[in-house]
């Protein structure tokens, strides 16, 4: 095969500082890749998530995207599609204003704004399905793991897992200075996985800085990312949980929260999050954050 040369981003996400937030890659050019390089590829860079970028395959959408964890393809990931958004505006590929980009999981709807040194993108995103709550002897396993008790709980959050494109247990908690000392066992997370039908474990805490805020910590060690520092689809799943549990206003037929992440890793980020409801269900979720340009480098295959 010829040699090939493909323009990557390191962008950090969810924060307007360098060295916060989520780091994710960005591979423009990703057509000259095939599937196994652009998963060598995320794992040389050995971010939690990259996204790959691709010109659209049809008329229903302006730009596809292809999204790797370091050991695996995912269906969409919410800080890679923000960093991809950035890095095609920083690229000269972008333009502000609304579009459609095609993943794995569908399509989705875009609105950037701002300009490369300040950007903000929206994304729209359908709710997630909920699964039954979790039996008693699963969750006293999974307490275990994680070294807390039942009085750790926050007793209107019921062990919930949400799933869209990905999977995430849903842990509402008392406290978050006990959200901030957890140490969980990663391994017996991964052993517990298949049971539990989860491949993230999200830990957060409600008004933890106020009215209509949480803070956060999702662990996935199965996806190879042992924490993750600040998650976007998470956060929307979350929004979408708290509005089916009655657990945040409604004005006006839409839910708002910010969700902050990343503290227990010196990663601090925010997650805006905004929930259409309808009939008390989440109909829409839109997660919107800002983001800036660590680096560019080209690399070339041969």
């Amino acid at each position: 095969m010829a040699q090939r040369t493909v323009k990557v981003f390191q962008i950090d996400v969810f924060t307007n500082q360098l060295f916060a937030g989520n780091p994710a890659g960005v591979v423009l050019g990703a057509e000259q890749l095939t599937e196994a390089e652009m998963q060598a590829l995320a794992r040389e860079l050995n971010n939690s998530d990259s996204a790959f970028v691709l010109p659209p395959d049809g008329p229903d959408h302006e730009v596809h995207l292809r999204f790797f964890t370091p050991n695996r393809e995912v269906g969409f990931v919410g800080h890679a599609t923000v960093a991809a958004h950035l890095a095609r505006l920083a690229a000269g590929e972008g333009k502000v204003g609304r579009l459609r980009q095609k993943s794995r999981s569908g399509i989705q709807d875009v609105e950037l704004s701002g300009t490369v040194g300040a950007p903000r993108v929206s994304v729209s995103i359908p709710p997630p399905l909920f699964q039954p709550a979790i039996d008693q002897d699963l969750r006293r396993r999974l307490l275990d793991v994680f070294g807390i008790d039942t009085a750790a709980l926050d007793p209107k959050c019921p062990l919930v897992v949400t799933k869209r494109a990905s999977t995430r247990l849903m842990i509402g908690l008392r406290s978050a200075d006990l959200l901030a000392s957890l140490q969980p066992d990663l391994e017996e997370l991964k052993r517990l996985t298949p049971h539990v039908g989860a491949d993230g474990y999200f830990l957060f805490v409600r008004d933890a800085r106020g009215p209509g805020t949480t803070e956060a910590r999702l662990f996935s060690p199965v996806l190879g990312i042992p924490e993750d520092p600040v998650s976007g689809n998470a956060h929307g799943m979350l929004g979408a949980y708290l509005v089916a549990h009655g657990l945040v206003p409604v004005k006006d037929g839409h839910a708002t929260l910010r969700g902050y992440q990343g503290r227990s890793m010196d990663r601090h980020g925010e997650v805006d999050v905004d929930v259409e409801v309808e009939g008390g269900a989440a109909k829409t979720i839109t997660i919107s954050g800002t983001a800036r340009v660590v680096f560019t480098t080209s690399i070339t295959l041969d």
